[in-house]
């Protein structure tokens, strides 16, 4: 197995955990909690990550940015979408001024 799979592997095994028995299987646990329960994970994942960066701790910084990836992707695969639909907007955002890419998105 090498890194340049693990994303769709991911995906995958996400999809096959949403309807998982939740007593084998923290990933069907989540999604058997619901959004809120993954939300909060991806609220206390990010506040990790942000804590490891001020440390200035690269080892730490990787950790937590795993961790935070895995809890989004799930957010994904509850609302049924997946990493490929990101990579799909990153790909679109590709070469567009941050600036101009902002400006182009309707009011709020």
């Amino acid at each position: 197995m090498t890194t340049d799979d693990v994303l769709p592997r991911l995906t995958a095994t996400l999809a096959a955990r949403r309807n998982a028995d939740p007593s084998t299987s923290y990933t069907a646990k989540l999604f058997a909690k619901g959004p809120d329960s993954i939300l909060k994970k991806i609220g206390e994942e990010s506040a990790e990550l942000i804590m490891a960066a001020k440390d200035g701790d690269k080892a730490h910084i990787v950790y937590e940015s795993a961790d935070l990836l895995y809890h989004v992707m799930a957010l994904l695969t509850f609302c049924d979408l997946s990493i490929e639909d990101v990579l799909r907007e990153l790909h679109r955002r590709e070469g567009v001024s941050g600036i101009e890419e902002k400006n182009s998105r309707p009011a709020k």
